[in-house]
């Protein structure tokens, strides 16, 4: 049993990853701004307002815990590009004042710097709205914040090229920085497999320090 702290725990994705470790036994905190968005209940979970761009609530929320978990941005749509940069930093730096006793950050990433069979990005891809480009990029600049830091142990998870409700099939595909795609091109994950291949990569750590991906 691990203990961890999800910040973004009222998004599409952070709720995902907090019923995921829960159902598998873990001790979770929700870290939101508001707390009554959290409508989750569970014996082992607390829910604790933070805000993930202030270092001191981020040292506050990770303290004493095995694992901080964000999914700040993943939920995706307009205007939530803002935060995705800011905040990878923003978790560096309170997890640095917590020095040996910092837990593991793990960060919901983006796919858009993924590389496709073609030797592009997911990010050329035409047709593309300005709105999708901005939230990829700014995902882009926190992974490539992510790659400067080696005195916290990160992870940073991309979805495939799409992520959408689904079912939970326990079933997905791994990469480092390749799209993981069907044989027909195709690069879908259910967010309950996302959830699961996160919560996998918290009881066993196979990409410390580095981005991996995961699709059918």
């Amino acid at each position: 049993m691990s203990k961890i702290a999800v910040f973004g725990a009222a998004g599409s994705i952070g709720s995902q990853v907090v019923q995921e470790a829960l159902a598998r036994g873990h001790q979770v905190t929700a870290v939101v701004r508001d707390p009554a968005k959290v409508t989750i209940t569970h014996p082992a979970l607390t829910v604790v307002k933070g805000d993930v761009l202030d270092p001191a609530e981020v040292a506050a929320a990770a303290a004493g815990q095995d694992v901080l978990v964000s999914a700040v941005g993943g939920g995706d749509g307009p205007g939530h590009q803002a935060t995705i940069a800011p905040s990878a930093e923003s978790l560096v730096a309170g997890l640095r004042e917590l020095g040996e006793q910092a837990p593991r950050l793990i960060v919901v990433g983006g796919a858009g710097s993924l590389r496709t069979p073609d030797g592009g990005q997911v990010w050329d891809a035409p047709g593309l709205p300005d709105w999708l480009l901005q939230i990829m990029h700014a995902h882009g600049d926190a992974l490539d914040y992510l790659r400067t830091v080696t005195d916290v142990t990160w992870t940073s998870l991309s979805p495939a090229a799409l992520i959408e409700p689904g079912e939970r099939t326990g079933r997905y595909r791994t990469a480092t920085d390749d799209l993981v795609a069907a044989a027909d091109g195709t690069s879908t994950i259910s967010v309950p497999d996302y959830a699961v291949a996160l919560v996998d990569e918290i009881e066993h750590p196979q990409h410390l320090g580095e981005r991996f991906t995961c699709g059918y």
